[in-house]
């Protein structure tokens, strides 16, 4: 009986082999690696996460919570910077790095342990509470971390360490006689340890992950019974339900993405790289039915995630409220990080149309233009109440924030065995290598402002492959020349992608003209809070208004025709917020003519009278005079 495999047939090109120059990442890279990457060090500093690898607690913490997963951020911030310093070379950064990274290696204990908390705090606490207190999680990051600095160094040290804290809990955890069957609470080794597999090719930690992965939500629950040796009743855990951290049931019995985003998603990343190495179609299917609930009925429009503030997560479906939206930044990167995965097993394009949507809505409005303030949730509409700030009690996001920026170029391009794949449209050049040859692959373009996109060719000799061009989801129209003349044969669009096949000789060129004319966008009718509502968009990118282009009015006295948005006008403004394209409209405004100091009154709707509108892209927003902010408005 022959089976199918559902291996990835697509391969990422990694960032260092691609380069982006164009306006609107390039900058934020350059200030990622300059401002970002160094503020986010100072305040690990001040706040004693990374001097806390000297074990030697001398300050109090704000929180014993904060202390026990402080390790992860210090951890994100050296990933992070590893990650900028294989793209630039950076001495100062460099000597930062090498600092960190030999306190970690000094930090580590005889036995392979290395979590400063347990070390310093509570030793005797040491895998206790695998459901709130972060150990493995903290380890996956650290993972992370050091196999960054070895690709970026080529010193072993770190990778060394931290594959001897992963034997550590590998001796620990697992179904064997005298282990514990035990999983954390918030997912995240998982993924880790199948890219400590892939570095050290070590087949026990791919092994590892499997059992991590297999064992959560087993019956009887692990959760239960440590709750229980803690003298601790499990019922009385303060989230309720073990769907807080997707221990509720078996992996491939959960049919809902539920509880908290961040943990799920990187849950669901682990899942996804574990069918491939497995050639697993059960854990695939998984995977496609749980993101066909997630993009289905629990995704914002701008790509953030969770809801409620409560468990920084999911509630129910179409359950999408903007004012009080957490959407964690967060959470948003842990989204793209699974749908890259699975976008390398067949090139779907519905995959890249969520990795698109969300690095240029709801996770690059995480950081400020300026590259010291964060957002940790990312509503979508905000009373004039709700700023970045220049770092949090849990900063969890701006590292996570950084380590992806500086990696951005991961998510532009892949290979497979007939030839390559452009996901994403940047101004920017990649090296990537087609059936053993190399192929260089320039693009020229000013998106997303613009859909016009110049792509050139350069081999040693002529070859023979396919390019696989993705088509927007939000794009209805398009036009594809080769060498400045019309196809023969208009290609076929499959999962989203044009497959042109071509002879490619070097300096062969191609032209893709995506029409972008601005969107009105309507929510379903079961997401409750956004009937009567639209929101705009214009190429990838969703807009919003803010307070102070009109005048300070109320942004929800304004109300915007359907049958109006297609005359919306565009104007590219180089001088503002970075250089951004805006929207210029009419609207209708309600007036507050008549009502005197009346709260209510009967018989007498209220008025409107005609106003201009403007609209900025919401990736932007709070950069200006702090005022209000909204994406939906009322259409009546």
């Amino acid at each position: 009986m022959t089976t199918t495999s559902v291996r990835r047939q697509l391969a990422p090109v990694p960032f260092a082999q691609v380069t982006l120059d164009d306006p609107f990442w390039a900058p934020r890279q350059e200030t990622n690696r300059t401002v970002t990457l160094p503020h986010m060090h100072q305040m690990l500093m001040e706040t004693g996460r990374i001097p806390a690898f000297d074990l030697n607690f001398t300050r109090p913490v704000p929180s014993p919570i904060v202390q026990i997963f402080g390790d992860s951020d210090a951890a994100k911030w050296l990933e992070a910077a590893c990650y900028a310093l294989t793209a630039q070379a950076d001495p100062s950064l460099a000597a930062l790095v090498n600092e960190f990274a030999n306190k970690v290696v000094a930090a580590q204990q005889p036995d392979g342990y290395l979590n400063t908390h347990f070390i310093v705090t509570q030793p005797e606490m040491r895998w206790k509470n695998l459901r709130d207190w972060h150990e493995m999680y903290c380890a996956g990051h650290l993972i992370e971390a050091a196999i960054a600095h070895h690709q970026a160094t080529g010193d072993p040290k770190l990778l060394a360490a931290l594959c001897r804290y992963a034997d550590h809990f590998a001796a620990h955890f697992g179904r064997e006689p005298g282990k514990r069957r035990g999983y954390d609470g918030h997912p995240e080794i998982e993924l880790a340890l199948v890219r400590l597999y892939h570095a050290t090719g070590e087949q026990r930690y791919l092994q590892l992950a499997q059992y991590m992965v297999e064992e959560r939500g087993q019956s009887p629950n692990y959760f239960d019974q440590e709750a229980r040796e803690r003298g601790e009743d499990p019922a009385q855990f303060w989230a309720k339900t073990y769907e807080y951290c997707q221990a509720h049931a078996p992996i491939r019995q959960q049919g809902k993405v539920v509880g908290h985003a961040v943990r799920a998603m990187y849950l669901l990343a682990g899942v996804a790289d574990l069918a491939h190495e497995l050639d697993d179609p059960t854990l695939l299917a998984t995977c496609e039915r749980l993101w066909d609930n997630l993009v289905h009925r629990r995704v914002y429009l701008t790509g953030g995630i969770g809801p409620s503030r409560r468990n920084e997560g999911f509630t129910s479906d179409y359950d999408l409220p903007d004012e009080s939206a957490y959407a964690e930044t967060c959470a948003a990167i842990a989204l793209i990080l699974w749908n890259h995965r699975l976008l390398q097993f067949a090139g779907d394009g519905k995959y890249a149309d969520i990795i698109e949507q969300t690095l240029y809505n709801g996770f690059i409005s995480g950081v400020s233009l300026e590259g010291r303030h964060f957002f940790y949730d990312n509503p979508l509409a905000s009373a004039g109440d709700h700023h970045r700030v220049p770092w949090f009690a849990c900063p969890c996001c701006p590292p996570n924030l950084g380590r992806l920026l500086a990696s951005l170029g991961d998510y532009f391009y892949s290979t497979s065995v007939d030839g390559v794949w452009i996901h994403l449209y940047a101004q920017s050049s990649a090296k990537v290598q087609v059936q053993g040859q190399d192929v260089d692959v320039r693009q020229v373009t000013n998106y997303p402002w613009d859909g016009a996109i110049q792509l050139e060719l350069r081999s040693a000799q002529p070859q023979a492959f396919t390019l696989h061009l993705r088509i927007p989801g939000w794009c209805d129209e398009w036009q594809v020349r080769v060498n400045g003349a019309p196809l023969a044969e208009e290609p076929a669009l499959t999962k989203g992608y044009l497959a042109i096949h071509h002879t490619w000789e070097p300096g062969d060129q191609v032209e893709l003209t995506l029409a972008m004319p601005v969107q009105s966008v309507w929510a379903h009718p079961a997401v409750r809070q956004m009937q009567g509502r639209l929101a705009l968009q214009r190429g990838p990118i969703v807009y919003c208004m803010e307070g102070i282009d009109h005048g300070g009015v109320g942004l929800d006295r304004i109300s915007l025709d359907p049958a109006a948005v297609e005359r919306f006008t565009v104007e590219h403004r180089p001088d503002l917020l970075g250089g951004v394209t805006v929207l210029h409209g009419a609207g209708a405004l309600i007036q507050e003519a008549g009502w005197e100091d009346a709260l209510y009154r009967r018989n007498r709707p209220p008025t409107t009278q005609p106003v201009d509108v403007t609209a900025i892209p919401y990736c932007v927003w709070d950069n200006r005079a702090p005022g209000e902010m909204r994406v939906w408005f009322r259409t009546g």
